[in-house]
């Protein structure tokens, strides 16, 4: 008589998934095919300073708070990371972002270089860091152009601190040139598979495998 296989549950730390990129090279619009992609996976919700951009939403896009309460913020040290890009600031509340991984779940962060490196840091062993690279600095400019969100000022402020972005790559355990949105993704996906599949990550593995051979 057979016995039909069920999936196992085995006991898994969550882990922090970073993309980073030059504005314009495609983190953003690979962070959303992920989030599209995979259940498994929440967006971790930054606060900043900024004022919101048409369509956002304040606790969905982003948190939206003045200096003050940034800054408060910082001080109690309910950040996990924190950078200024371009006269704002950006932040990763600690609570949400800690309890999720504690609880096997999996985070997804759009962040720049300085935001990783302090994660990197602070959760060395469940940061996962990718780094996307438009094809050409030519088709990176005409992104920024074409998207029509920022002034002429704001585009060559972009262009002038992508140099400084990318020369930060090597920081990052996966580069991703990203060439074909939809190749880019696939590489998105299975990235986050594999690392799941570490096992280090896999907390439940040693009951697992003992009580195999428990029966054997």
């Amino acid at each position: 008589m057979s016995v039909a296989a069920t999936e196992p549950h085995i006991a898994r730390r969550g882990l922090l998934f970073i993309i980073s990129s030059p504005s314009g090279a495609g983190k953003t619009t690979l962070a959303r095919r992920l989030l599209t992609a995979d259940s498994g996976i929440e967006m971790s919700v930054s606060v900043t300073t900024r004022a919101p951009r048409p369509g956002e939403q304040d606790g969905v896009d982003y948190h939206f708070v003045d200096r003050d309460r940034f800054e408060t913020m910082k001080s109690r040290g309910e950040l996990l990371e924190w950078a200024r890009v371009f006269d704002n600031y950006y932040g990763t509340p600690r609570q949400p972002v800690e309890a999720a991984i504690a609880a096997g779940k999996d985070v997804l962060f759009d962040i720049d270089w300085q935001g990783a490196q302090q994660l990197s840091e602070k959760l060395k062993g469940d940061v996962v860091l990718v780094f996307v690279l438009p094809p050409s600095g030519n088709v990176l400019e005409d992104r920024l152009k074409s998207r029509a969100q920022d002034t002429a000022e704001i585009v060559a402020r972009r262009m002038a601190a992508a140099s400084a972005e990318i020369s930060h790559w090597a920081e990052y355990d996966y580069v991703i040139v990203n060439t074909e949105i939809e190749k880019s993704a696939a590489a998105v996906q299975s990235i986050l598979v594999a690392e799941r599949l570490k096992r280090d990550r896999l907390l439940g593995l040693s009951d697992f495998v003992r009580d195999m051979q428990s029966v054997l």
